[in-house]
């Protein structure tokens, strides 16, 4: 049976150093490439931003009565109004 080949130490370690260096280049590299390009915001229409601006204060308004469990629940529907729901989600989906 043929002896395994031995190694020093200073080529393991030389090894060692020369895979995390690539390891290191590497995760540099993917994480500068995989960054989204930031969305340009859309325009929100008048209306929507009108019922955003009551939703803020409603929530406000919870808040300084102690309230502030972050629920709140409107019934309010307008005949002919925008859809807002989609503006509505990209505005409070922060603070998730």
């Amino acid at each position: 049976m043929p002896k395994p080949l031995r190694m020093s130490r200073r080529t393991w370690v030389a090894a060692w150093a020369v895979l995390c260096a690539a390891g290191i280049a590497a995760t540099a590299a993917l994480s500068a490439f995989s960054a989204p390009d930031p969305q340009p915001e859309k325009p929100v229409s008048a209306e929507c931003a009108e019922y955003i601006a009551d939703i803020e204060a409603q929530l406000a308004k919870g808040k300084a009565e102690g309230n502030d469990d972050g629920v709140l629940a409107f019934t309010r529907t307008r005949v002919g109004a925008d859809d807002c729901g989609d503006e509505i989600r990209d505005h409070f989906s922060g603070d998730r």
